[in-house]
C-alpha cells in the first residue's frame, strides 16, 4: 500500500511536467464520461432486470395483489441499506450536488460512486414510482469529484468535473448527449465559457457512445411521425403549455408537501411503513403507477391505449372512452403522491420520470378529450412528446433541457416548434408562481444556492469567518468617559464595541459621535459609555450567509456590521473587507 502511494505521488509530479493543465482536464472529463456513461449502463440494466423478474409473469387481465407487498419491500431493502450500510441519506441526488457546489467545496462522499445505483435498483425495480435519472446524476457528479480530489484539483476543476459527470450521466441513460450537456448548464447552473464547453462535451458524447455500445441506437421512445406540424394547432399548443405550467405547480407544491408530512414521522421504520402503504395502494389500483412508467408513454405513442387497463381493477371496463378520459386523469394526479410517498419513506429516486410520465399522460389525455369532443382533430403521439417537455420544463425550471431531451430520445427533431413553445410558456406559466425548482427551493430558502449570477456565485463561496474582524477593542457599558477615551488612544479603529457582564453586545459607539466630548474633563467621572452608545442598525448571526449579509448593507448603508453569535460578541464585518475578499475570490472564480 505505500508503495502504490508512492508510485501515485511520483506519477503527479510526472503529471505536471508533461501534461498541461488543459489536457489534464480533457483527459478527466473524457474517463468521467465513459465511467458515467458505463454507471448508467449498469442501473439501467439492473432496474429492467429486477423489474422483469419480478413482473414478467404477471397477466395483464388478473389482479396482482403482489402489488401491495413489492413496494413495501423494495424501499424497506433501500431504508436498510441506507441506515445500516452506508450510513447516510441519499434523499434528492441533484439537490446534494447543488449543495456540494455551493457549500461542500465541491466534496461529494465516496459511496455516492455506486450506492445510488444499488438503492434505486430495489426502490424502482420494486416499484418504487420515482426515476433512475436523479440517483445516475448523482453517481456521475461523484465519479467526477472523486477523480478531481484524487487528482489534488481546485474547486473551480472540481466543480467542472462534476458537471462533466452530471453530463454523462444523463446522455449515457438517455442516450441524449445534448439533453446531458443543457441540463448541467441550465440545472446544475455551470457557467457557460469555451474552457468549460470542451470537457462537457467530451463528457456528454463519451458517455452517450458507451450507451449506444451496450444498449444499441433505437430511441428511448419509439414513435412514427403521424402528420407534420401544421400551423392550424398552435393555440392547443399554446394551451397545453398553460395548463402543464399549472399541473407542474401543483406537482411542485404537491410533492414538497407530501414529503414533509412524510418528514414529520421521526422514526424512519414508522415512516418506511406509512410511505409503503400508501404507495402500494396508489400501485394496487394504477399498476400504471408501478416505477418509471414508461412503458406507459410507450404505448401511447404505440395507440395502445389500453395499457391503462392492464393488471387493474378497472380491466372489464377498457372498452368505454370516459373510463378511459377518467383513468388518465387519476393518473396526473396521483402521480406525484406516488412519488411523494417513494421518496418520502426512504426510496431513492429522481423527478425525471415521473415529470415525463406526468406530461405524456396529460398530453394524451389533452388529446384524447379534444378528439372526443368532435370539434377539432389532433394528432395524440405529438401531445404525448410535447406534454412531456412542457411538464419537464416546469417541474425542473428546465425548458432547454426539456426541449433537447424530448427531440433527441425520440428522434422527433420535426416537433421542435411545438415543444419550444409549449415548454416555454409552461416554464414562464409556473415562474409567475414559484421562482424555484424542486431542486434548488430548499437551498435558495437557506441562502446556500450556486446560481448563474456570478455576483452570488462568488458571495456564496466567501465564508463570513474569512472577513470577520476582531481589532475593535471593546468597552464595558458601565465604563466612564474618562476610561472611554484611554481606549480610544490604544485604537487603530473609529468603532468600539460595548459589551455586557456576559461578553452580550449590547451597543456601539462611533467616535466621531463623542469627539465634542471626549476631551471635556468635567465629564471624565459622571458620563458613562452606557449613555453614549447607540443600537447598531442591524446584527450579523456567525453562521449567516454572505448573500444575506450584503443584503444588511445594502439596506441599512453601514460600512460596519456586529457579528454576534448567541448574543455574544464575536467580531465586525467591513464592507471594504467583503469587496477585498470578493475581489480574489472573483479571480479565482472567473480565472480561464
Amino acid at each position: 500500500m505505500e508503495n502504490a502511494s508512492i508510485y501515485f505521488r511520483r506519477f503527479l509530479i510526472w503529471r505536471v511536467k508533461h501534461i498541461s493543465q488543459k489536457n489534464f482536464i480533457l483527459i478527466l472529463s473524457l474517463i468521467t464520461g465513459l465511467l458515467s456513461g458505463l454507471a448508467a449502463v449498469l442501473l439501467k440494466n439492473t432496474i429492467h432486470f429486477t423489474h422483469h423478474l419480478l413482473t414478467g409473469q404477471f397477466h395483464i387481465e388478473n389482479i396482482n395483489f403482489l402489488y401491495l407487498a413489492y413496494p413495501v419491500i423494495g424501499i424497506f431493502i433501500t431504508v436498510l441499506f441506507s441506515r445500516q450500510i452506508i450510513k447516510d441519506s441519499l434523499g434528492h441526488g441533484i439537490s446534494k450536488i447543488l449543495y456540494s457546489l455551493s457549500k461542500g467545496s465541491g466534496k461529494l462522499k465516496r459511496h455516492n460512486n455506486f450506492s445510488s445505483i444499488i438503492a434505486s435498483t430495489f426502490t424502482i425495480g420494486f416499484g418504487g414510482s420515482v426515476g433512475a435519472e436523479a440517483p445516475i446524476v448523482l453517481t456521475g457528479a461523484s465519479i467526477g469529484s472523486t477523480l478531481g480530489r484524487l487528482f489534488h484539483q481546485n474547486y473551480k476543476t472540481i466543480s467542472l468535473l462534476i458537471g462533466c459527470g452530471a453530463a454523462g450521466a444523463v446522455s449515457g441513460i438517455f442516450k441524449a448527449p445534448m439533453a446531458g450537456l443543457v441540463f448541467t448548464l441550465e440545472v446544475l447552473m455551470l457557467g457557460l465559457s469555451m474552457a468549460s464547453l470542451v470537457p462537457l462535451l467530451i463528457s456528454a458524447f463519451s458517455a452517450a457512445t458507451v450507451a449506444y455500445l451496450f444498449l444499441g441506437e433505437a430511441a428511448e421512445f419509439s414513435w412514427e411521425l403521424e402528420n407534420q406540424f401544421v400551423l392550424n394547432n398552435i393555440p392547443f399548443y399554446i394551451i397545453l403549455g398553460i395548463l402543464g405550467g399549472f399541473i407542474s405547480l401543483y406537482f411542485t407544491r404537491t410533492l414538497m408537501w407530501t414529503e414533509d408530512k412524510f418528514r414529520q414521522i421521526n422514526n424512519p421504520y414508522f415512516r418506511l411503513l406509512a410511505g409503503g402503504v400508501v404507495l402500494s395502494i396508489l400501485i394496487f389500483i394504477f399498476p400504471q403507477l408501478y416505477g418509471e412508467g414508461y412503458n406507459t408513454i410507450i404505448a401511447f405513442l404505440n395507440g395502445k391505449k389500453d395499457i391503462v387497463f392492464d393488471n387493474s381493477i378497472f380491466y372489464q371496463l377498457r372498452g368505454y372512452e370516459w373510463v378511459l378520459l377518467a383513468l388518465l386523469a387519476l393518473l396526473v394526479l396521483f402521480k406525484v403522491f406516488a412519488s411523494a410517498a417513494t421518496t418520502g419513506s426512504g426510496g431513492v429516486g429522481g423527478i425525471f420520470a415521473p415529470s415525463l410520465f406526468t406530461g405524456g399522460v396529460m398530453g394524451y389525455f389533452f388529446a384524447r378529450l379534444i378528439n372526443a369532443s368532435g370539434l377539432y382533430l389532433l394528432p395524440e403521439t405529438h401531445f404525448t412528446l410535447v406534454g412531456m417537455a412542457a411538464i419537464m420544463a416546469g417541474v425542473l425550471h428546465a425548458p432547454l433541457t426539456a426541449i433537447f431531451l424530448i427531440a433527441e430520445i425520440t428522434h422527433g427533431y420535426e416537433l421542435f416548434v411545438p415543444l419550444m413553445m409549449t415548454s416555454t410558456i409552461s416554464y414562464l406559466t409556473i415562474m409567475y408562481f414559484e421562482p424555484h425548482s424542486i431542486y434548488t427551493k430548499q437551498l435558495a430558502r437557506k441562502g446556500e444556492l450556486l446560481t448563474h449570477h456570478k455576483d452570488k456565485a462568488v458571495l456564496t463561496l466567501m465564508r463570513l469567518n474569512k472577513v470577520l474582524e476582531t481589532d475593535f477593542l471593546p468597552v464595558k457599558s458601565t465604563d466612564t468617559l474618562g476610561t472611554l477615551v484611554k481606549t480610544i488612544a490604544k485604537a487603530k479603529r473609529n468603532l468600539f464595541p460595548v459589551i455586557g457582564s456576559k461578553g452580550q453586545l449590547k451597543g456601539i459607539v462611533i467616535l466621531d459621535d463623542i469627539r465634542e466630548i471626549m476631551f471635556n474633563h468635567e465629564r471624565y467621572n459622571d458620563t458613562v459609555v452606557e449613555d453614549l452608545m447607540q443600537v447598531p442598525p442591524a446584527f450579523i448571526e456567525i453562521n449567516e450567509s454572505m448573500d444575506s449579509v450584503m443584503k444588511k448593507f445594502e439596506e441599512t448603508g453601514a460600512w460596519n456590521l456586529p457579528v454576534i453569535e448567541n448574543d455574544k460578541y464575536m467580531g465586525f464585518v467591513s464592507k471594504s473587507k467583503i469587496f477585498s475578499v470578493y475581489r480574489r475570490v472573483l479571480i479565482h472564480f472567473s480565472d480561464e
